[in-house]
């Protein structure tokens, strides 16, 4: 299948009406719509182009969290020094919820996974499964819980329309699932299970995070409750997730489990499944029951994924294993349409990969705690609702500030350039960094070397929290022909402007990582424009953060435009390699105990 329209096709349709000739200036603004409605080809049955990627993979399953609230602990999920939840304002409301669930089974989403945190300790569990139960195409309500409040409230879910149940239990032994989940329950999770069979679920289903050296002797066990309860024991490889000290030799593999259990049961025999199924499923003859193995680290499943996820603060996730994050919420509030989420949708899933990174590359990734569903410390894509309407954000303007029209939506999806790092879910307010000073040091001290002149990292834990920007510049001087080429986005590579663009943004949440003594930031906003200046062939880059922190954001200006000149050269250097980087500067900054800095013209 063809990839869907790049910004290309928007940025040549806009240029005609831009002015030209000697000294004429070009802008590419912050906002740019990346793509459009991809085409299904004739032969396939209708689907939403919004929910199909560019590997063909039709996303039919959604993941609603509902909650990053858990009455329990545990230690796989949440870390040792817990979590800091978002505030409440943040979190998705129940009109907002079923709103988003309306418009993905508008869509062709035939089934919505309730999870959380612990979904069943949501006050308004019944009222949202009624309420999603009425959507016409919704074929499969399901939701995954600890068990703690389920023997209470499945009476009701059942009569709301709950189809389908998953419940986490780790262990068999009420002393070991009390150490694994740090809080007593054990029996009201049995509970919950036998009532669930009572109530004719069929199967439910049992997922057991397996760790070496805490509960992989129990698979035999687990296995043996499937002789007489129709049960499907899912046995999960340990996954890495931020605070949950994953290491390789935590891990008991698929094929591992599989072995220990064939030789107790010699006869297990696989069950075929639906292509999408995340679950390797096997049966021992003649038990009622079945196991599967979820086997995310050692055998991925992403060529057949159909899931997307909504975290509780209205992220919308692509992929588990992913780190990008767009902020549905947002649009919502700053009062998105339908196809102005379904655009933004739509850019998501057609940015998905055709698999995660592996288990050794994902156990280095910076994420979420497991227990808030978004599970990756995120940078998420969102609309500046505080001072632009979402139909604003989808224009592009001259260095004027010159309107050049209507929001184009059908030519693609829209890219807003809003961006804010997280963690937890949540702005980084307790970490901080600053680029040249500690309150008690003299300004003309350096401050990254201590009295020996070894290099060390500043303590700004004493400093107060304030907002603070910076803006950088670089200049990119490129050949006629190469410039003429980015101009009319004519080269081969694709489109030079957008893809400096993203990658100045994606370098200024990286900045902590590049440079060795910098404090990672909690990014409130990073801005990343290119102006093409026809007179002498160059592209200014201009980079602009902000943070509301205990240090400032200089770094992380210089670093965006730096890092997106250098995209722009390797987007040109097939042309010609006389382009030449230069005056790569601090312009300005705000906010901090040294006072505001602003560079002569």
């Amino acid at each position: 299948r063809p990839r869907a329209p790049v910004v290309g096709a928007l940025y040549r349709h806009l240029s005609a009406g831009w002015p030209s000739g000697p000294g004429a200036t070009r802008f590419l603004s912050v906002s740019v719509q990346v793509g459009a409605r991809r085409r299904i080809p004739d032969e396939a049955p209708p689907f939403s182009a919004f929910l199909t990627d560019t590997f063909g993979r039709r996303h039919r399953y959604l993941r609603i969290s509902l909650t990053e609230k858990c009455n329990l602990r545990c230690q796989y999920c949440m870390p040792e020094d817990g979590v800091k939840l978002t505030p409440r304002g943040q979190l998705l409301t129940t009109e907002e919820v079923l709103t988003l669930a309306r418009l993905f089974v508008s869509e062709g989403v035939q089934k919505i996974r309730l999870t959380g945190g612990e979904p069943l300790i949501r006050p308004d569990i019944l009222d949202i499964v009624a309420e999603l139960r009425k959507l016409e195409g919704l074929k499969t309500i399901a939701v995954t819980t600890n068990g703690v409040n389920l023997a209470r409230l499945l009476p009701g879910l059942k009569r709301a329309g709950l189809d389908l149940l998953n419940v986490s239990l780790d262990s068999l032994v009420p002393s070991r699932f009390e150490f694994i989940v740090r809080r007593k329950g054990f029996h009201k999770v049995m509970e919950g299970i036998e009532k669930a069979i009572e109530m004719g679920y069929n199967p439910v289903k049992v997922n057991c995070v397996v760790m070496r050296g805490l509960n992989e002797d129990e698979l035999l066990d687990f296995v043996a409750l499937t002789e007489k309860k129709p049960l499907e024991v899912r046995f999960i490889e340990y996954m890495p997730f931020d605070g949950n000290k994953w290491n390789f030799k935590k891990m008991v593999s698929y094929q591992e489990m599989l072995d220990r259990i064939r030789q107790q049961w010699p006869g297990l025999e696989p069950v075929p499944g639906e292509e999408a199924d995340t679950a390797k499923t096997f049966k021992v003859p003649g038990f009622r029951g079945q196991v599967g193995f979820i086997t995310s680290m050692s055998d991925h499943f992403c060529g057949s994924c159909n899931r997307l996820r909504v975290t509780a603060d209205g992220n919308l996730k692509v992929c588990l294993f992913g780190n990008a994050e767009v902020s549905l919420r947002d649009c919502l509030r700053s009062g998105a349409t339908d196809e102005e989420l379904l655009q933004i949708i739509g850019a998501a899933v057609g940015r998905k990969k055709k698999q995660h990174a592996g288990m050794f590359s994902i156990s280095q990734m910076k994420n979420r705690p497991m227990i808030l569903i978004g599970f990756w410390d995120c940078t998420m894509l969102n609309f500046e609702s505080r001072t632009k309407k979402p139909s604003e954000l989808l224009r592009y303007s001259t260095s004027r500030g010159r309107s050049l029209g209507a929001p184009l939506r059908h030519l693609g999806r829209p890219f807003c350039a809003n961006l804010r790092n997280t963690k937890d879910g949540l702005p980084l307010r307790h970490a901080s960094r600053r680029a040249c000073g500690h309150a008690s040091d003299p300004p003309d001290q350096l401050t990254h070397t201590d009295p020996q002149g070894r290099a060390r990292m500043v303590d700004v834990g004493g400093k107060p929290v304030t907002r603070r920007t910076a803006a950088a510049r670089a200049t990119v001087r490129l050949t006629p022909k190469a410039f003429h080429l980015v101009r009319e986005n004519q080269l081969a590579k694709g489109d030079a402007l957008s893809v400096a663009q993203i990658a100045g943004i994606m370098a200024a949440k990286q900045t902590s990582v590049l440079i060795p003594l910098c404090h990672p930031l909690p990014l409130d906003n990073v801005h990343v424009a290119l102006e093409l200046v026809e007179l002498d062939c160059t592209a200014v880059v201009t980079a602009t953060c902000r943070t509301t922190g205990r240090t400032g954001v200089e770094m992380e200006a210089l670093t965006a435009a730096a890092v997106a000149a250098l995209a722009l050269y390797d987007m040109c250097k097939a042309v010609s390699h006389d382009i030449i980087i230069s005056d790569i500067k601090l312009v300005s900054k705000t906010g901090g105990q040294r006072g505001d800095y602003h560079r002569e013209p």
